[in-house]
C-alpha cells in the first residue's frame, strides 16, 4: 500500500463496535492527571443524559492501543457493581487529515455530580455522623467486591471516590488497578511498588514490597475515613522518606515486634526509620473524630503489618456501622447543593494541619484557614 491508499483505508475503517464521539457532545472539563483528560459531556439524542468521558492518552504509542489502558478497560467490563464506576462503552473520533490519521479513543461512563476530595474542600459541606457512616460503607462494600472479584485498585484516594447527587459512591479510576493471585506454590508475586498516590500509600510499599495484596486498599481506605473528618489528607509527606516518617509519628514505629518479617522488605535497613515512637492514632484523631467506634475503626486500619490490617469484611462488620446513629441516606444533604464539586475545579486543599501532631485543634474539627475562609469554595457552574 502507497501513502495515499494506507490513508483512504484508515479514513474509512470502522470500528464496527466502537461509536463515534460525536454523538456525545462535551460540556465541560471535569478532571486533569496523568491518565489524561476527563469531560462531563451530554448524549446528543436525549436531552437528560450525562456522561464522563476520560480520553485514552495515545501520545506515546508507536503502535496499537495502550496496553494500560486495555488493562484498565478489561478489569471494569469484569466489575459491575453499585459501588464501582460503570463503563458504558470506548468510542473514538474519526481518523483523518486533521489529526494525522490517528484516532483519539474515549472510555465513557455514567456520570456523577462530586468527588470526595471536592466535597471536603468546600467548607459549605457538612457530613452528619451517619452520612460519614454511608460514605465510608459504600466505599468499603466497593472494595469488598473488587477484592472479592481479586482485583486491587492501587490508587485510594479522596479524589478517585466519586458521589453521584443521590448519595451513591463509586470507586472510580482503574489506571492504576490489576488482578491479582494468591501465591502459587510458594511463588511470590513481583508487582511492582510504584504505585498508590504517596499521601495514602501503605508502609509495606515505601519499603518496597512487591508481594502486597488487598490491605493496600484498606490502608488508603483508613486515610480517606480519618479525612471525612479532618477535611484534609492527614498525612502530606513530599518524598518517600518523609512520608515514613509521618506514618511512624502517628502509628507508631515501625519494629519487628509489630510487624514479624518486616526486616525481610527490600528498603527495611535503606530507610530511615524513627524509633521510640509510639502509636497515637486515637489521641491525635479524637480531637477531629469524636465516636469512639469511629476512633477504633480508624485504628484497626491504619494498622504497620498489612497482615494484621482490617480487610474490608472485617471493617463491614465493626460496631462503628451497627450503632446509633445508623448509616443513612446522603441524597438530602446533597440536594442542597447544585453545582458539581471535583478536586480539579476546586481551589487547592490547604496543606497539612496535621502535620504538627501537638497542636490539634482543641474540642473539635479544624477550623477552615482564614485564605480559605475569605476566598469560600468557588462554584463552578455547569
Amino acid at each position: 500500500m502507497n501513502t495515499k491508499e494506507k490513508e483512504k483505508y484508515i479514513e474509512e475503517f470502522d470500528f464496527p463496535h466502537c461509536d463515534e464521539s460525536t454523538k456525545y457532545e462535551k460540556v465541560a472539563k471535569i478532571g486533569q492527571g496523568t491518565f489524561g483528560e476527563v469531560f462531563k459531556a451530554k448524549e446528543k439524542n436525549s436531552n437528560k443524559k450525562f456522561v464522563a468521558m476520560k480520553k485514552v492518552l495515545m501520545d506515546n504509542e508507536k503502535e496499537g492501543f495502550p496496553i494500560t489502558a486495555l488493562r484498565e478497560i478489561k478489569i471494569l467490563q469484569l466489575l459491575k457493581h453499585e459501588n464501582v464506576v460503570n463503563l458504558i462503552e470506548i468510542c473514538r473520533t474519526r481518523a483523518a487529515q486533521y489529526n494525522r490519521y490517528r484516532s483519539t479513543f474515549y472510555l465513557v461512563f455514567d456520570f456523577c455530580e462530586h468527588d470526595l476530595a471536592g466535597l471536603l474542600s468546600n467548607v459549605n459541606v457538612k457530613f452528619s455522623l451517619g452520612e460519614i457512616k454511608k460514605v465510608m460503607q459504600q466505599l468499603l462494600n466497593g472494595l469488598y467486591y473488587i477484592h472479592s472479584n481479586k482485583i486491587l485498585h492501587r490508587d485510594m484516594k479522596a479524589a478517585n471516590v466519586l458521589i453521584t447527587k443521590n448519595g451513591i459512591l463509586k470507586l472510580a479510576d482503574f489506571g492504576l488497578a490489576r488482578a491479582f493471585s494468591a501465591n502459587k506454590n510458594g511463588q511470590v508475586n513481583r508487582y511492582t511498588n510504584r504505585v498508590v498516590t504517596l499521601w495514602y500509600r501503605p508502609p509495606e510499599l515505601l519499603l518496597g514490597d512487591r508481594n502486597y495484596g488487598p490491605p493496600v486498599d484498606l490502608w488508603g481506605a483508613g486515610c480517606i475515613m480519618a479525612e471525612m473528618w479532618t477535611r484534609s489528607p492527614i498525612m502530606q509527606g513530599n518524598t518517600e522518606q518523609q512520608q515514613l516518617t509521618l506514618i511512624s509519628q502517628l502509628c507508631g514505629s515501625v519494629t519487628t515486634e509489630v510487624w514479624p518479617g518486616v526486616e525481610n522488605l527490600e528498603l527495611f535497613n535503606k530507610m530511615e526509620l524513627p524509633k521510640g515512637q509510639k502509636r497515637k492514632v486515637k489521641e491525635r484523631l479524637k480531637p477531629y473524630v469524636k465516636d469512639p467506634f469511629a476512633c477504633d475503626l480508624l485504628d484497626k486500619l491504619l494498622i504497620l503489618d498489612p497482615s494484621k490490617r482490617y480487610d474490608s469484611d472485617s471493617a463491614l462488620n465493626h460496631d462503628f456501622f451497627w450503632t446509633d446513629p445508623m448509616p443513612c441516606d446522603l441524597s438530602k444533604m446533597l440536594a442542597q447543593h447544585t453545582q458539581s464539586m471535583f478536586e480539579y475545579l476546586a481551589p487547592p486543599r490547604r496543606p497539612g494541619h496535621m502535620r504538627h501532631p501537638h497542636h490539634p485543634v482543641p474540642g473539635g474539627p479544624a477550623k477552615p484557614s482564614s485564605s480559605m475562609a475569605d476566598s469560600g469554595y468557588q462554584d463552578r457552574v455547569f
